[in-house]
């Protein structure tokens, strides 16, 4: 770690939530900007008007046909109306952003412009001076909103019953085209092209050497940092490794039974609720008009993965942000840019195409219960440097809200081994 941690170049805060989604494409400048979250009350009254004329679609009544395959019942279509009712009725009635502005606002932001793209993070730093860095990154459809819940045990383990050699300083970015980062500006902005964002991120903060964690796209970005700067990554820490068969039959054919069952679920999985993948990764902006109209839209089309299993203030306030910012457009164009990139570091598989190359650097993997469910013998194959595996009982897709001890523990003995 270089002497200086603290951002570098701060100048005044940006006040206006409205200058940053309206904010062009410019020439690089490394300044870093105070960052505080202000949203103007006409937006929020905006809000509250749209959700009181709310047209509710229809549906079948429940019971009509029967779930396909491990859906709760009365999901068997998608998200049903009731939940959405449920959660607009609370959004307008009790829901109370500026309680959540404000904690957000508890913690240091800032704002930078890298690669053209404006980003928006937080930097938290731990009170032991010897913290290892860490940059977290969430996916979709998240936002800094889903590392709140472990900001306080990763950078003070000391008042959370932990040992302070455990401490990390926190870098929390905003994906480009996601919440407070705005939207992009431009094509391109892949996991590949994120990851080199972070990369020189971490480097205008004065990080030499550092880890990576992910979850959901995270855990697609942060091996790529990895790979993009692996003279100052000391490991990656991710919640899915996302390995799946090459097309070789011997692959198959060496798996145990267990690992057939996971793979016969993630193949369940995307014929029958991979909707939001295929459209994103296809024609994102068909959707994207609906989005930016309907808050009851968004909340509808983001509660497929956030579903009636989380809190519903922890759904309400990741939605909200994409509400704010107007980034549900290109957050969505994410998944079709990575869908259409090709990888940084290739290699022939012998068979007449190109696959990425192993990553090299230190990788652990935290595998939660309710998770898509990482096979061993895939991921050996794209990382070749895998030093910790765990597997959890407990803890869904989003670990680090719903299970953040199991994560925080993880992370403290993965890093243990790297640091």
């Amino acid at each position: 770690m270089r002497d200086k941690i603290t951002p570098l170049q701060v100048d005044s805060p940006q006040a206006d939530i409205d200058d940053l989604a309206q904010q062009p494409t410019m020439a690089n400048d490394s300044t870093i900007t105070s960052f505080r979250i202000d949203v103007p009350q006409a937006d929020l009254d905006d809000l509250q008007e749209r959700l009181a004329r709310t047209r509710w679609a229809e549906e079948l009544p429940a019971g009509e046909s029967a779930p396909a395959g491990p859906v709760p019942p009365g999901w068997e279509y998608g998200v049903p109306v009731g939940y959405v009712k449920q959660l607009v009725e609370r959004w307008r009635t009790s829901y109370d952003w500026r309680a959540w502005e404000a904690k957000l606002n508890a913690y240091p932001q800032f704002t930078t412009e890298i690669d053209g793209q404006h980003i928006h993070f937080l930097h938290v730093l731990s009170p032991e001076p010897d913290a290892t860095p860490l940059i977290l990154t969430h996916g979709w459809p998240t936002t800094v909103v889903e590392w709140l819940d472990v900001i306080g045990p990763l950078t003070d383990p000391a008042a959370h019953g932990g040992d302070p050699a455990d401490a990390f300083h926190l870098v929390i970015p905003s994906v480009p085209g996601f919440g407070f980062s705005g939207p992009t500006r431009e094509p391109g902005w892949n996991r590949y092209r994120v990851a080199r964002a972070w990369a020189e991120l971490m480097r205008r903060l004065g990080y030499d050497r550092y880890g990576a964690v992910g979850n959901d796209g995270g855990s697609l970005i942060s091996p790529e940092v990895g790979r993009v700067d692996p003279g100052h990554v000391c490991g990656v820490h991710v919640t899915q490794v996302f390995s799946f068969p090459s097309g070789d039959p011997a692959e198959l054919a060496g798996l145990t039974e267990e690992e057939r069952g996971k793979l016969a679920f993630a193949e369940w999985f995307t014929q029958n609720r991979g909707a939001y993948d295929k459209l994103q990764s296809t024609e994102p902006q068909n959707l994207a008009h609906a989005l930016a109209d309907s808050p009851a839209g968004l909340l509808g089309w983001h509660a497929q993965l956030l579903g009636a299993s989380l809190d519903p203030e922890y759904v309400l306030t990741n939605v909200m942000i994409y509400w704010l910012t107007n980034t549900a457009a290109s957050a969505a164009r994410f998944y079709y840019e990575d869908a259409a990139a090709a990888p940084v570091q290739q290699k022939s598989n012998g068979r007449g195409t190109s696959v990425p190359e192993p990553t090299t650097v230190p990788l652990g993997l935290a595998n939660f219960a309710w998770d898509f469910q990482s096979i061993r013998a895939f991921a050996d194959r794209d990382h070749t440097n895998i030093l910790s595996w765990n597997v959890f009982d407990r803890g869904g897709h989003f670990a680090a809200h719903d299970a953040p001890d199991l994560l925080v523990g993880d992370i403290r003995q993965f890093f243990a081994k790297v640091r």
